[in-house]
């Protein structure tokens, strides 16, 4: 069973999952439970339909639904979910994002000014590389057999067992222990590397940088392994051509050093660093301006939106009443098209939209007080933020589905899962 969950969870994560996830995924109780709630009080008066079995109106349900999810996440990490703080987040700046970027995670209310840093970069944390050796493309000097050889990395331990069959290559075996290695997913990248007339297979660790006491992210050995020894020797992968290193930097004067080119900076910045500063070049890090972060904020709301139109638009050929949601999306920008446009913020002929920088600045800038003058902006976000938990809620209602009875008007029940018939659809293959 676990097995099964496993590959179930991978499935998931591979086909429907977006890429990024936020502290909004994590709910309180009594947001769990006003989401059940809503579920019993939709499902009281929702009629018997039959069983979906298509593969395909069932990764749509489930990818509707996670595209609403994260058009939900992107409005919220814009200030929160409360309406007053919608579009109220501050971004950072940094004057060379070349050398390292940032990104404002901390909290600062309007009118609270947060200092900023001088960061100076003297070395990026590098992950460890270990160089085979440069063979030639002719046929393999080991014998044919059953070769092993083990890998240790992350406190783990795994074995890889490869089979040399007669007349089998060096490029040959490269190429096939590289995929060997890609496909197991243990933290290991694996490639094969050309020179002249030869090859070598070069592995390289995920991570960065070393945790305290150690020396090195992974090892390869085939000392101790349960097939035949030799492989390891002959394509030379434990030798360590370069060993994983820390970042060292400095901030504000004071040496700092990080496992990870990516680090928090005392709960204010995300910041991410990029190359080695020119010497006497210091990176100054800071927050934008009200003016350049409401614009920011636009913008990711504007990218936001049309990620999930488009992403429901593309099922139009095999979905039909996918054109309910678009109808829906094009009604609300319909509400505040004026405004928008007036702003800066215009529909194009496919229904995304697009952000004059520019004249959204000058507005801004015009306006005597920026919150009171995009209470549009923020009215038009709370509208999208309602739309999507409404299509998180219920992305059946958006499916072509064969009504088998309704209920009996006065007497009817909450079925407690028939809005969340999604949520079996990804176990269909697997139980």
């Amino acid at each position: 069973m676990s097995a099964i969950l496993n590959t179930t969870h991978n499935h998931y994560m591979t086909a429907y999952a977006p890429s990024n996830v936020s502290r909004f995924d994590t709910h309180k109780r009594s947001e769990l439970r006003a989401v059940y709630n809503s579920i019993v009080k939709l499902n009281k008066d929702a009629p018997w339909y039959l069983p979906i079995k298509r593969q395909d109106i069932q990764q749509f349900a489930v990818g509707l639904k996670e595209g609403a999810r994260d058009l939900h996440n992107t409005i919220a990490s814009l200030g929160g979910l409360e309406e007053a703080d919608l579009l109220s987040k501050k971004t950072a700046f940094s004057s060379d994002p070349d050398i390292a970027s940032a990104t404002f995670v901390g909290d600062c209310s309007p009118g609270e000014e947060s200092s900023s840093i001088s960061l100076e970069i003297q070395e990026l944390a590098v992950p460890q590389e270990n160089m085979g050796n440069f063979l030639p493309t002719g046929k393999v000097g080991l014998s044919p057999d059953t070769y092993s050889f083990d890998v240790s990395i992350n406190d783990m331990n795994y074995e890889f067992q490869f089979t040399l069959g007669d007349g089998e290559t060096n490029r040959d075996l490269q190429e096939r222990l590289a995929r060997l290695i890609n496909n197991s997913d243990i933290g290991l990248r694996a490639r094969v590397q050309d020179a002249t007339g030869r090859s070598s297979l070069v592995l390289e660790s995920e991570v960065t940088g070393l945790a305290s006491g150690r020396t090195e992210i992974f090892r390869i050995s085939d000392e101790h392994t349960s097939k035949a020894k030799g492989a390891v020797n002959y394509l030379g992968i434990d030798y360590v051509s370069r060993p994983a290193s820390n970042a060292r930097f400095t901030i504000n004067g004071e040496a700092c050093s990080t496992a990870s080119n990516i680090f928090t900076y005392e709960k204010k910045y995300d910041i991410a660093l990029k190359s080695v500063s020119p010497e006497g070049r210091p990176v100054t890090i800071g927050l934008k301006t009200n003016v350049e972060s409401l614009t920011d904020n636009v913008v990711q709301l504007t990218e936001g939106y049309n990620r999930f139109l488009k992403g429901a638009g593309s099922r139009l050929d095999f979905q039909p009443r996918t054109k309910h949601v678009v109808r829906e999306m094009n009604k609300i920008i319909a509400m505040y098209q004026d405004s928008l446009r007036a702003m800066g913020v215009t529909s194009q002929e496919d229904g995304t939209l697009a952000v004059d920088r520019s004249k959204l600045g000058s507005t801004a800038i015009s306006s005597e007080d920026v919150t009171d003058t995009f209470h549009t902006l923020k009215d038009f976000s709370n509208m999208l933020l309602r739309k999507s938990s409404q299509i998180s809620l219920n992305p059946m209602q958006y499916v072509d589905q064969t009504i088998v009875a309704y209920k009996n008007p006065g007497h009817n029940y909450a079925n407690p899962y028939m809005s969340s018939a999604y949520s079996g659809m990804i176990f269909n293959g697997y139980c």
